[in-house]
C-alpha cells in the first residue's frame, strides 16, 4: 500500500511533516477500509488555478474547489493485486482559506480534505443525509486518531 504525495504548487510552503501526515493518514484510511496493502493513492497538492481548470474540465464547474477525487477503479475497491485506486487533488490555497475561516491549522484542513477524497475513492459519498453522516463519522474517527 502506498500513498504518494506530490506538491505541484509553490504558493504555500509545504513542510515535510505535512507530507508525512498525509502519507500516514492515507495509509491508515486504506487499512481501516480493508484495502490493506493492495491499494495505492496519489495525493496531489495544487493551487486554485490548477484545481479550477480540473473542476471546469471534469465537473463543468467554473470555479476552484477544495478537493477533487478521481477514481481509477470505476467504484470497485475489491482489489486482487496492487492497483492505483485514484488521485486526490487538493487546493492548498482553498485549504488555507478554509482553515483560517474555521480557526484550525492548515495541516488539519489538508488532512480532512485528504481523508474526504480517499473515502470518495473507496465509494463513500454524501448525496443523502445518511451517507453524509456515515462519511462524516469516518472522517471524524480518522482525524481523532491523529490528534486533529
Amino acid at each position: 500500500m502506498a500513498v504518494l504525495v506530490n506538491n505541484l504548487q509553490d504558493e504555500i510552503p509545504v513542510p515535510a511533516e505535512l507530507i508525512t501526515l498525509l502519507e500516514n493518514i492515507g495509509s491508515f484510511v486504506l487499512r481501516l477500509e480493508g484495502v490493506g496493502s493492495r491499494g495505492e493513492v496519489s495525493i496531489v497538492l495544487v493551487d486554485d488555478s490548477y484545481i479550477h481548470e480540473l473542476n471546469l474540465t471534469y465537473r463543468g464547474k467554473d470555479a476552484p474547489t477544495d478537493v477533487l477525487a478521481f477514481n481509477l477503479q470505476n467504484g470497485c475497491t475489491a482489489l486482487e493485486e496492487e492497483e492505483l485506486l485514484g488521485d486526490v487533488v487538493i487546493s492548498l490555497e482553498k485549504a488555507a482559506e478554509q482553515s483560517a475561516a474555521l480557526g484550525h491549522s492548515l495541516n488539519r484542513e489538508v488532512a480532512f480534505l485528504a481523508v474526504h477524497g480517499i473515502l470518495h475513492l473507496l465509494g463513500y459519498d454524501h448525496d443523502t443525509d445518511a451517507a453524509e453522516e456515515e462519511m462524516l463519522e469516518k472522517q471524524k474517527l480518522v482525524l481523532q486518531k491523529f490528534g486533529l
